[in-house]
């Protein structure tokens, strides 16, 4: 059987000193650096959720400038596409009346010169005629 004499309570207020000195020493000490590190972290971890969502709405705020811009880039180049094709149809059919007035023109003169080279020949066609007969009979 175990006996109860004076080293156990000896032992026993031992065993409370030591446990109190390393409660003082150790154990409070380590259990406030551990408190202080959990606050530093939820403090860290805190400014890093807001630094992230800040910068996922930044994020978000650049993606959306920059499909406005390019759907105002979109639009603006229609709108130039657009201008351009009825500019082109205003030139084209300008050049078409100019290039159909210079055809004229030149038919108009060509047709002139026509006119004047057959005046000009009818009235040399009879000494042509006589010339060829000349020669023709003349040969024979």
């Amino acid at each position: 059987m175990i006996d109860f004499d004076i080293t156990f309570f000896i032992q026993l207020v031992n065993f409370l000193i030591t446990m109190v000195a390393l409660n003082m020493l150790l154990i409070t000490p380590i259990r406030e650096k551990i408190k202080e590190r959990n606050a530093l972290m939820a403090n860290q971890l805190a400014s890093i959720e807001g630094f992230t969502s800040s910068a996922d709405e930044k994020l978000k705020g650049y993606e959306q400038a920059l499909d406005s811009t390019r759907q105002q880039g979109l639009e603006l180049r229609k709108q130039l596409r657009a201008e351009g094709a009825g500019e082109e149809q205003q030139i084209m059919a300008v050049a078409g009346k100019d290039v159909a007035a210079t055809m004229k023109a030149n038919m108009d003169a060509i047709s002139a010169q026509v006119a004047s080279a057959k005046q000009a020949l009818s009235a040399d066609v009879e000494k042509f005629a006589q010339k060829a007969t000349a020669k023709i009979l003349g040969q024979a």
